[in-house]
């Protein structure tokens, strides 16, 4: 049984369609087909739990306002040129968040913010690094990750 019959029918159509109608080429489309139907089945990602609907919009409005805040910051750090006490850098923080929509859901929102970048996770230890433009204090980026988003992610997922 394909798991995405209307896949699979449009790979073989697809297939047929670029080479000569043959039985091989037939024959050869389908298996293709079938086997990028299962491909496709074992990527599917599980379904979302989200226990607290009502504290998605305000998870947005914390978003949306960090990100112009952000803005701002790096529009000054631009124009006004860095200060002795600024200074960029990448810093390490362990994450207590396990949920793979919640971490995903994480990774959009610190790379979305101007002035940082998720540069990887590392998940047998729970460690999360990024970059950040201006990174005076690291207990402060530490706890805005923590304490702002973390905490209110597992809240709404976990």
């Amino acid at each position: 049984m394909l798991p995405y019959p209307l896949l699979s029918l449009s790979l073989v159509l697809m297939w047929m369609t670029l080479n000569s109608f043959t039985i091989g080429h037939l024959l050869l489309g389908g298996i293709i087909a079938t086997f990028a139907s299962w491909g496709m089945a074992a990527l599917r990602p599980h379904k979302p739990r989200i226990r607290r609907w009502h504290l998605l919009p305000y998870l947005i409005g914390i978003v949306l306002y960090d990100i112009v805040r952000s803005n701002i910051a790096v529009v000054s750090i631009i124009l006004a040129g860095r200060s002795h006490r600024q200074r960029s850098g990448f810093l390490a923080i362990h994450l207590d968040l396990k949920d793979q929509t919640a971490l995903a859901i994480l990774a959009v929102i610190v790379t979305s913010t101007p002035g940082t970048a998720w540069l990887e996770y590392n998940s047998s230890d729970g460690t999360l690094l990024i970059h950040v433009l201006d990174l005076v204090e690291e207990q402060e980026w530490t706890d805005l990750v923590k304490n702002r988003y973390e905490r209110l992610l597992m809240e709404i997922f976990e």
